[in-house]
């Protein structure tokens, strides 16, 4: 589906955000005014270089890359999950950053649609960088009209992650594989005082994992027919959301899901409150080794007449890219340099190693210092892939799905509500 946001659209919604968007957030405004005013300093916008996981990593290439170009200055903007309200207020004012690293999902599904970004496809193949990228990372940035959104970067896998140790301290003997098991496993946990499954129902994390146990009746297709168009109607989304309220209702996650968000997920599970998370594997990577060596990971329980054979998990390869900006393209040459680095082996093998991070580029390196990233790399035909559904929504869905997410995870709610609510999120697009 073509994005409803056009270029008009783009520059009107801007000036709205412009009062309420937190310049200072970024290196201060006066690296901001600089972004495209000093030929001699590149400026990368990211959500490196604090806390977000990879960041020691990054700065440490960031400054391998200063020391192999003494005339170059690398300016490093940060920002969280603003970061794409602050590009596009920045872009308002033609001073954004030359390259921003970011994932394709809500806004920046637009953004080269637009011209806030530029097609990469012609810097990939003319500094020889096509080869370095997984196919399936390439497929997954390239949009309807050819056009390659970023230069691919990190990856995720999204497996379950079950604490072997608390199953056992319940007497569930085996990782449950049916939704039988798992509603069966849910009892006994509860019996001991243990949540099963914990979800952030109040963000991403669970509107994630409400896809996925949606996704049990649905093909790659459907699944991709579904969350393009909001049609929750058909027999397998129906399905889907009766099995997820089936679960829901016999208590599989955690007491009041609807309001817990990702950092509360993960901590219930990091300190043994929780037996079972849905973890990306950058999340999997920060997992405590006392807990860490007691968690096999593995996929989600299936439904009767489900239409996959195993359990499934969620990948994608649309974490993070290289997104060059018109200013950028002004520093072509300097932004060749960073990406041909940024893409070196050894840059990547360093990520794997050092982050525990998945990539989309190619790569022989596993993540042995992380084991339950590394585990989920193994997991190969052990489990089913389904669909991660974010270069599908369309932007005006995102963030009204989520609203939806914390409706559906609050029990008593009717499989006819749940349908109702996330068909109602797509109603202003």
């Amino acid at each position: 589906m073509r994005s409803p946001l056009t270029r008009r659209g783009f520059l009107a919604a801007g000036s709205g955000l412009a009062a309420a968007t937190a310049l200072p957030a970024l290196s201060g405004c006066s690296a901001l005014a600089a972004a495209d005013s000093d030929p001699d300093t590149l400026v990368v916008h990211s959500q490196l270089g604090t806390t977000a996981p990879g960041s020691p990593t990054y700065l440490a290439a960031l400054k391998r890359f200063r020391e192999e170009n003494p005339g170059l200055e690398v300016r490093n903007l940060v920002n969280g999950d603003d970061l794409a309200q602050v590009y596009e207020t920045s872009r308002l004012a033609r001073k954004e950053a030359d390259v921003v690293m970011v994932n394709l999902y809500d806004k920046t599904l637009a953004w080269t649609d637009v011209g806030a970004t530029v097609d990469v496809k012609e810097y990939l193949d003319g500094w020889g960088l096509r080869a370095r990228v997984r196919p399936e990372a390439l497929t997954a940035w390239t949009d309807g009209e050819g056009r390659v959104r970023a230069f691919p970067y990190f990856a995720t896998n999204w497996p379950v992650a079950y604490n072997r140790e608390l199953l056992d301290r319940a007497g569930v003997d085996t990782i449950p594989t049916t939704g039988d098991e798992l509603i069966a496993a849910a009892r006994r946990l509860r019996a001991k005082g243990i949540a099963p499954v914990t979800v952030g129902g109040n963000d991403w994390t669970g509107q994630k994992l409400l896809a996925q146990i949606i996704q049990t009746f649905l093909s790659e297709d459907e699944a991709r027919h579904v969350y393009t168009t909001g049609d929750f109607g058909g027999r397998g989304a129906k399905e889907g959301i009766d099995y997820f309220v089936a679960l829901r209702d016999a208590g599989v996650f955690a007491d009041k899901a609807q309001g817990l968000i990702s950092d509360s997920m993960t901590t219930q599970f990091n300190t043994r409150s929780a037996a079972i998370v849905s973890q990306m594997s950058s999340g999997l990577a920060k997992v405590p080794e006392e807990v860490a060596r007691h968690t096999e990971v593995g996929g989600w329980p299936l439904a009767p007449g489900a239409a996959h054979d195993k359990p499934t998990i969620l990948r994608t390869y649309t974490l993070i890219g290289f997104w060059i900006s018109p200013n950028g393209r002004k520093k072509i040459e300097h932004v060749e340099r960073f990406l041909r680095f940024m893409y070196r082996p050894e840059t990547v093998s360093r990520f794997i190693e050092e982050s525990g991070r998945d990539m989309a580029l190619r790569s022989d390196t596993v993540s042995t210092g992380f084991p339950l990233v590394a585990a989920a790399q193994r997991l190969g035909d052990d489990v089913s892939q389904v669909l991660l559904p974010d270069v599908y929504v369309p932007p005006a869905a995102s963030q009204p799905l989520i609203t939806a997410t914390s409706t559906s995870f609050t029990r008593g709610t009717s499989a006819a509500k749940v349908r109702a609510t996330l068909e109602a999120a797509y109603r202003s697009v």
